[in-house]
């Protein structure tokens, strides 16, 4: 299981991995100092000043966060960021979730279910959670398994077009036994019981609440802004991309023990400022994953007013192929449309020299250092299921000869390849972010080298995983050849996660562009495997046949995988309660959160 380690202190316990490569007996901080120097110009930007919406309220009873990615929406079901999880968890909670070390942490369950219980069916079609008696929902009102079976019409009804439905496909049905018992059904025996309801997807919502705005009005919800939850703080004030207030839940069952009067979110900026205002100035209490270059980092930390904590995380740095065609257009207006194959992503000889021509080593060492280690593969945690079956390389020779070989060569003497009058010309996105901008700089240098024009955009993190379906530039409506950002799966079984790559996930003007399948990849045969795949109850076969779908995805080159990243997240020495997971938001733990 993944262990957590702060910048400055020492791995405890032998080995560590991270991302696929050892740490032994040596510091965060200490291999921070080893890795080679970047230029560290650029790092400009204030802290919040005490005058901001960050500077409100009594300093030692108000929570500081920074998040550069800015929240959007406070409805999990119909978020499509990590910075919009964060944010809706600090109000919403789910059954239950499972910290870095891959235990069953209950919050809303009042216990785990099991084959001894008689929670998990002995033919595994069901399990039957027990809910804690007493709870409300921060306006009074009694939570009930009817807001569980609620939640699970409201994420289910296609035309909400939720973006949490991958985990519960198995679903066949959600029932309430009594109002202290709730019963899911499954399509078939699975061993991933676990799935629904449960960490970053599995957010209670309060029937009462969300009850008319099912389907096509899920977005009209005024709750999407100003949730009503079981948390331990409710928000006051929310301005999209910009701040959020909390208060503590009048209504939360342990009230007594929350250490703040107030939580504030400032959103916006960029991750080099937000780190230094938790590392480096102390003007803020936490900075949500400081995607900055290690040697900033470690300059940033000498300060001594903050530390970096990290743990092996399951989410992956990878660039996305477009599979279909991103400057046509239907009749309607939907470009990146299944109608229009792309020109010659579609070709897997194409794919492998554009992943021939990644220096992910590169990449890995001199921006990520010891966050980060260059990998192959598409699953990266738990550890059981990353696949020792894969490899990259780095061949720029190799690279132009399967180009030359698809028979893309310059034909015209201007730089660019081509054939059959189509120029090989790609436009290369992701958001606005100092690592992300050296990655692609890197990468357009190394596949411009062989021939590939190459247009770089990047587009502000609010805007981008905003899932707003009316913004082209979202990942969702991918309107580009290639993306780069990283997501993982966010549960220790990667099967939901998996799914996002089968053809009935791809995202379309029809569903809001709000299924996970944003690259439009569709392939049968993965299809069927994967159908098989999750209903295998077996560990050792199930574990096996995860393996298997991620190399197949490896081998088909569907995606180019760069960097293993541990969560990171930038901690003030006057904060103690934090603990990250892979397998949850930040603020999965805020209501332990406390400053001594």
């Amino acid at each position: 299981m993944p262990k957590v380690v702060m910048l400055g202190q020492r791995v405890n316990g032998g080995d560590r991995s991270v991302g696929g490569r050892s740490l032994r007996g040596r510091s965060l901080g200490l291999l921070l100092g080893a890795i080679g120097m970047l230029a560290v110009a650029g790092c400009g930007g204030a802290p919040p000043s005490a005058s901001s919406p960050m500077g409100g309220g009594p300093a030692n009873k108000t929570l500081k966060l920074l998040y550069w990615q800015a929240p959007t929406v406070l409805n999990p079901h119909l978020a499509t960021g990590n910075k919009d999880f964060d944010a809706a968890r600090i109000a919403y909670e789910p059954l239950a979730s499972y910290d870095s070390r891959g235990k069953l942490v209950l919050f809303l369950a009042a216990e785990e279910p099991t084959l001894e219980n008689g929670g998990i069916a002995k033919d595994g079609r069901s399990v039957t959670w027990k809910l804690k008696p007493g709870l409300k929902w921060s306006d009074g009102q009694p939570f009930t398994a009817e807001d569980v079976v609620f939640t699970y019409q409201f994420l289910s009804d296609p035309k909400t077009a939720a973006t949490t439905t991958t985990d519960y496909a198995t679903v066949k049905a959600v029932r309430a036994i009594d109002p202290l018992t709730v019963k899911v059904e499954f399509k078939g025996p699975t061993a991933n019981w676990s799935q629904p309801f449960t960490g970053y997807n599995g957010m209670i919502l309060p029937k009462h609440i969300f009850a008319e705005f099912v389907g096509t009005k899920a977005k009209e919800a005024p709750a999407n802004l100003q949730p009503i939850g079981t948390g331990p703080y409710q928000v006051v004030s929310f301005k999209p991309g910009d701040a959020i207030v909390y208060e503590p839940n009048p209504n939360y069952r342990d009230r007594a023990a929350l250490a703040f009067d107030r939580v504030e979110i400032k959103g916006g900026g960029d991750s080099t400022s937000a780190a230094r205002a938790v590392l480096q100035t102390g003007d803020a209490d936490y900075a949500y994953n400081p995607q900055v270059e290690a040697p900033i980092l470690k300059q940033l930390a000498a300060a001594g007013k903050g530390q970096l904590q990290a743990v092996t995380g399951s989410q992956a740095e990878r660039i996305h192929f477009n599979f279909t065609d991103p400057n046509k257009a239907t009749g309607d207006g939907e470009r990146s449309s299944v109608k229009f194959p792309h020109p010659f992503f579609t070709d897997k000889t194409v794919r492998e020299a554009f992943a021939l021509a990644v220096d992910r080593n590169t990449i890995a060492q001199q921006l990520y250092g010891p966050t980060g280690s260059a990998t192959a593969n598409l699953i990266i945690a738990p550890e059981a299921v990353a696949s020792k079956n894969t490899q990259f390389e780095f061949n720029l020779q190799k690279a132009a000869e399967l180009l030359d070989r698809a028979g893309w060569k310059d034909t015209n003497n201007n730089k660019i390849r081509d054939k059959n009058g189509v120029e090989m010309q790609v436009l290369f996105v992701t958001s606005v972010n100092p690592l992300r901008q050296k990655t692609q700089e890197i990468i357009k240098q190394a596949w411009e080298s062989i021939g590939i024009g190459v247009e770089l955009k990047s587009v502000d993190a609010g805007a981008f995983f905003s899932g707003d379906p009316a913004n082209p530039d979202t990942v969702n409506r991918f309107q580009s050849d290639l993306q780069l950002y990283t997501t993982g799966n966010t549960s220790p079984d990667p099967s939901a996660h998996l799914q996002w790559w089968t053809c009935s996930e791809i995202a379309s003007k029809a569903n809001d562009w709000n299924r996970n399948n944003y690259t439009r990849y569709c392939n049968p045969e993965f299809d069927k495997a994967w159908v098989a795949a999750d209903k295998e109850r077996d560990p050792a076969k199930r574990q096996a046949a995860m393996i298997d779908l991620n190399d197949r995805l490896i081998r088909d080159v569907a995606l180019i995988p760069l960097v293993a990243r541990s969560k990171v997240g930038a901690v003030s020495n006057r904060l103690t309660g934090v603990d990250l997971t892979p397998w949850d938001g930040d603020t999965w733990n805020i209501a332990t959160w406390k400053r001594p």
